[in-house]
């Protein structure tokens, strides 16, 4: 071997070393979660940053972090991945005024997401619907008949909506069932699955002109009392991990652009600390002609909603992440604070932990 070649092998030895040899910070289950994302944030490039920060999540093989489908239904059963069981629309769920119940039925949604990701996972490649995020429930309020997917949601009350949505994300996430609708006192080493509550906000309808409406002078009683009453349940007292961002406008901005909802009401007013998660294709609408058209270009409307606060695109557009930073749209700082949030909530599910530590 000649002494170039032995350098560079040499050289090549030490960089893959320490990922082998020794037991870095985010690999240790003993701490917190939020200090692993840290740490694990801190070793990614700014390419990788935007991959993670897309549902469909690729490996990372250097850092060892496996493939993560973030795009998963569980509306009253697991959905478009095989067999399950399936219980009443949600309407229908709602309708029985049994909270309790309804924590029995997305237990039994819980464990059969599990038992069909960890199939998947075995398999060597989690494809949609595969994964451990369910973006589930839909706390929208159904006022109108005519809005095609009334039926997802728990009715018109904004009460009720709050009583049946914690009984959903606990029976999702593992926790144990709030009867008294107070705050979580003690949060699961690992969360079951990561529930999504959707879509943020002042959504119901109709769908035909969702990629172009803009929602303005909407009282502010109405805003308060009815379309965000179950949404800050969810959030302060569920405990919800995940929140869906709706497609129309609010006030001139896109829903999952929004500073007032995302900023000032989610992150300021409830303290909320998971991810937002966008709607499908939601992003894209900023820049695309015929829908909201915000912004021109795919690098403005991805600063632009991760300025804002939504962290996980269901899309491609993040792709372009690394254009906005160059040009000066964002910083990777910003970008930064999202790929905490996203680890953070991996590492709540155990994604990346020995399989005989997470029940």
């Amino acid at each position: 071997m000649t002494r170039k070649r032995k350098i560079i092998l040499t050289g090549l030895v030490s960089l893959v070393l320490p990922l082998y040899g020794q037991h870095l910070p985010y690999q240790d289950p003993s701490l917190s979660s939020l200090e692993r994302a840290r740490d694990l944030c801190s070793r990614l490039t700014l390419r990788e940053k935007s991959k993670l920060m897309r549902n469909g999540s690729p490996a990372i093989p250097r850092l060892g972090i496996p493939q993560f489908e973030w795009w998963n239904e569980g509306l009253h059963g697991i959905a478009r991945n095989g067999f399950a069981t399936v219980f009443p629309e949600n309407t229908g769920m709602a309708a029985s005024f049994d909270d309790a119940l309804l924590y029995q039925v997305f237990t039994v949604v819980s464990t059969e997401a599990v038992a069909k990701a960890n199939i998947a996972r075995n398999s060597g490649n989690i494809g949609r619907y595969q994964g451990v995020s369910i973006w589930t429930p839909n706390i929208n309020i159904f006022r109108d008949p005519r809005w095609g997917r009334g039926m997802e949601t728990y009715g018109e009350d904004p009460y009720l909506t709050s009583r049946m949505g914690i009984a959903v994300v606990d029976g999702l996430q593992g926790q144990p069932w709030q009867q008294d609708l107070k705050p979580l006192t003690q949060k699961p080493h690992y969360y079951k699955t990561l529930s999504c509550v959707k879509h943020f906000a002042i959504h119901s309808g109709p769908e035909w002109n969702r990629h172009v409406f803009n929602l303005e002078d909407l009282p502010e009683r109405d805003l308060w009392e009815t379309y965000l009453p179950a949404f800050k349940a969810l959030t302060t007292i569920g405990n919800v991990r995940e929140v869906m961002c709706a497609y129309q406008r609010f006030d001139g901005q896109p829903c999952c652009g929004n500073t007032r909802l995302l900023g000032q009401i989610l992150r300021d007013e409830w303290k909320y600390d998971g991810l937002v998660v966008s709607d499908c294709g939601a992003i894209s609408d900023f820049f695309k002609e015929g829908h909201h058209h915000v912004v021109n270009t795919p690098s403005e409307a991805s600063a632009q909603a991760v300025g804002a606060g939504t962290d996980v695109e269901c899309g491609a557009v993040y792709g372009s992440l690394p254009d906005a930073v160059s040009k000066g749209l964002i910083n990777e700082a910003k970008i930064d604070t999202s790929v905490v949030r996203l680890l953070k909530a991996r590492f709540e599910v155990g994604d990346f932990d020995d399989e005989t530590r997470v029940p």
